[in-house]
């Protein structure tokens, strides 16, 4: 999960990802920073996030995003 929490904090490093779960809902990150946030998972995790999963419950916080990665690593 480190370099998950890396890519975010470098793109936002005012929020707390260890305890933010709200991070659509609450517009903290936008459309632009969820495509950053794809290519750099896509790059550092080698998994392609489908478009089907590009939706606010695996997008609100880091630990969601993680089960997102670990899910499709696991396919």
């Amino acid at each position: 999960m480190e370099p998950l929490m890396e890519i975010l904090e470098n793109l936002h490093p005012e929020i707390d990802f260890d305890t933010c779960d709200n991070l659509i809902d609450g517009g903290l990150i936008d459309s632009f920073d969820i495509v950053t946030i794809i290519s750099e998972i896509n790059e550092e995790y080698d998994v392609v996030i489908p478009a089907e999963e590009i939706v606010p419950e695996n997008f609100n916080s880091a630990k969601a995003l993680y089960a997102l990665i670990q899910r499709l690593e696991d396919e």
